[in-house]
């Protein structure tokens, strides 16, 4: 019968050997663990997925247009926020179109441009003439060429000013477009896998598709690239308006008061007659005119009938 010493020992070499069977599986199982994450694993529909069903493809792979759907959309979040910066401005100007060519100035010397711009002229009215023009500023000198574009134009009417938040937004987009690139790559690494024509088609027109939603994407990110680089300003210019035609008469109590009154009164009514006299002076000299040639017409007839006057005997 073997010893207490010598059963303690074998019980300790025992649970020596079972501890070390433990971590060794312990480190088994995370390494399958860390082989199975979302970002190293293919999903399935995936190209990577289809590669790895062996060489002889026989149908082509259904890719997502987002290729790597395990991974999050919002991965390549901007450090800093993306906004776009709109204004509307109105302001009245004696010279709407000195103006105009003021506002365009004031936007290159900040390192914008005119992008937009139309003009209104009424000759018969130069006051009703507007001009519309439209500017993009760069975002860093935004505020302060707004602020001098109000205050040098002319007299403000209105301003309003817009900040739209489309951080998220060109976050998933930049996260899209890396997805898209990642399928075309491996959709590109299947193509030369592929065992047959048919597959070889298939994979192709994937790729066409892939790169299409790509350029989508790419022309997506550039506009809004653009969007946050530059604040838009609209600018209306209207001319001022015309100095009242006449004053009216302010009629004050006394002798005064009713002297002007009436001296004011007598000019619109001989005012009135005049107008009244040169409208109808043109018909009066025309019918007067046709009396008078038809009262001699008359006469002229009457003395043909009567003939030459008998002498009596």
């Amino acid at each position: 019968m073997p010893s207490p010493t010598a059963s303690r020992a074998a019980r300790l070499r025992a649970a020596a050997g079972a501890i070390a069977v433990l971590g060794v599986c312990a480190c088994f199982l995370l390494a399958g663990c860390s082989s199975a994450s979302p970002s190293a694993a293919p999903a399935p529909g995936t190209a990577q997925h289809a590669a790895m069903s062996g060489p002889g493809v026989t149908g082509a792979p259904a890719v997502a247009p987002s290729a790597a759907a395990g991974q999050p959309r919002l991965t390549g979040l901007a450090a800093s926020q993306s906004i776009i910066y709109t204004a509307s401005l109105t302001v009245r100007a004696a010279d709407v179109r000195a103006a105009a060519s003021r506002a365009a100035g004031r936007a290159t010397a900040a390192g914008g441009y005119v992008s937009s711009e139309s003009t209104r002229a009424n000759h018969a009215h130069p006051a009703q003439a507007t001009v519309f023009i439209q500017l993009k500023i760069p975002v860093a000198s935004y505020q302060a060429t707004l602020a001098t574009l109000a205050s040098t134009l002319g007299t403000r009417l209105s301003l309003s000013q817009q900040a739209q938040d489309v951080t998220l937004t060109v976050a998933d987009v930049s996260s899209r477009v890396a997805s898209a690139q990642a399928a075309i790559a491996a959709l590109r690494g299947l193509l030369a896998r592929a065992g047959t024509v048919s597959s070889l088609l298939a994979v192709q027109d994937q790729i066409n598709a892939e790169e299409a939603n790509l350029e989508a994407l790419l022309s997506q990110q550039r506009a809004l690239s653009h969007a946050t680089s530059y604040g838009t300003v609209s600018v209306l210019l209207v001319s001022r308006r015309p100095p009242p035609a006449g004053h009216p008469v302010k009629i004050t109590g006394g002798f005064a008061g009713g002297l002007a009154a009436g001296w004011h009164a007598l000019r619109q009514l001989a005012s009135w007659l005049l107008t009244g006299i040169g409208a109808v002076l043109p018909f009066t000299a025309f019918v007067a005119a046709a009396i008078f040639l038809g009262f001699r017409g008359r006469r002229w007839l009457a003395r043909r009938r009567s003939g030459p006057a008998q002498p009596a005997d």
